[in-house]
């Protein structure tokens, strides 16, 4: 008995549907790297730029904070503290597409204790069309983002983290 070869599809997975193809509002550039057909209906599309969710809104890879994957598929939450839910059945070569785009913009990380009442992560990012990475402040729940005391504190940690990485 001759072993089988795998056939074009499992292993690069199924063409992304031309109609798919048609309706995303991709960017001058941006391209689609995979992609897996949503419980909901419609398809999540992972492009060179951002996450495109069914029905939903775009996504970009540097305002996402992190991903998480369940059965039952995955939870997003943005920077901004948005989060989003999309159910895949079987998620294919998302999860790893994901992964690798969220940490490609990753240029430096930081978590740096305020107070002693929590703390923020300082996280530089690389955004398609800039030359120099955003600096963004994460702060951890419970803390208030708009608080100027706390804001001060966290421009002063930057300044020494961007001082100690030379970024």
């Amino acid at each position: 008995m001759t072993p089988q070869k795998p056939s074009l599809s499992r292993l690069f997975g199924a063409r992304l549907p031309r109609e798919v193809r048609a309706a995303l509002a991709l960017e001058s550039g941006e391209r689609p790297i995979s992609h897996a057909p949503a419980s909901e209906g419609g398809h999540i599309v992972a492009t060179t730029r951002a996450l495109h969710l069914p029905d939903g809104p775009r996504l970009p890879w540097h305002l996402m904070d992190k991903a998480v994957w369940d059965e039952e598929g995955v939870t997003v939450t943005m920077t901004d503290g948005a989060v989003h839910r999309a159910l895949l059945p079987e998620p294919g070569r998302l999860p790893e597409t994901i992964r690798e785009r969220v940490t490609s913009t990753i240029v430096a990380s930081r978590h740096v204790t305020i107070n002693g009442r929590g703390g923020v992560r300082l996280v530089a990012r690389r955004i398609p069309g800039y030359d120099t990475p955003r600096w963004e402040f994460i702060f951890d729940p419970g803390l208030d983002a708009d608080d100027p005391g706390l804001r001060a504190h966290a421009e002063q940690a930057l300044e020494e983290v961007r001082r100690s990485l030379g970024v």
